[in-house]
């Protein structure tokens, strides 16, 4: 059995309520949430694979409007103890899928601003969202499988939240075809 995670039920809402193989988890927004929500259900049956899909604002302004696979994640939203950014004091800098594909930054607030996309964009990564980080670290701790794919749903900048409103449910619909092409269900 796999499960089917996101962050919001919105970004289900193409996704029929079953899916043939797979429980559902929606944890709901953010680090806390999602790393509570997933260790719960990894913790209460065993799964061979996480599938996660969801939004993310994208920061690369070369980056496709579909969805793509996140290969690694890093938090914007932490500093060590020397001040640097994007490392945390006790969690690995990055965190990996073992897969190829793009660099995400996760950051527990909705990114709608230039200027913090413009101090992001630099460390190279494509998209911005709120809880993949935890994700990856929670699978890796419990030595699941996992894969992430995210739809460009804004730009992450200004009138972010009103594109992002706006493109959900098309951003699900992208990723529910998808996940019927990548696991023919």
């Amino acid at each position: 059995m796999k499960l089917l995670v996101a962050a919001l039920e919105s970004e289900l809402s193409a996704f029929p309520a079953t899916l043939p193989g797979f429980d559902r988890l929606v944890t709901g927004p953010g680090k806390l949430q999602a790393t509570y929500a997933l260790t719960r259900a990894l913790d209460a049956n065993a799964y061979e694979e996480i599938v996660v899909v969801g939004t993310a604002g994208g920061i690369d302004p070369a980056l496709e409007h579909r969805v793509h696979e996140v290969g690694t994640a890093f938090q914007h939203d932490v500093t060590d103890l020397d001040g640097i950014s994007g490392q945390h004091v006790s969690l690995p800098a990055r965190v990996a899928t073992g897969r190829d594909g793009v660099l995400i930054a996760t950051g527990d607030h909705f990114v709608d601003d230039a200027e913090v996309t413009a101090v992001i964009r630099p460390t190279g990564a494509s998209l911005v969202d709120m809880e993949t980080y935890a994700y990856i670290w929670v699978a890796g701790q419990f030595d699941v499988p996992i894969r992430v794919f995210r739809a460009v749903s804004d730009s992450a900048e200004d009138g972010a939240l009103t594109d992002w409103r706006d493109a959900v449910a098309r951003c699900s619909a992208q990723l529910r075809a998808f996940i019927l092409e990548e696991y023919g269900v």
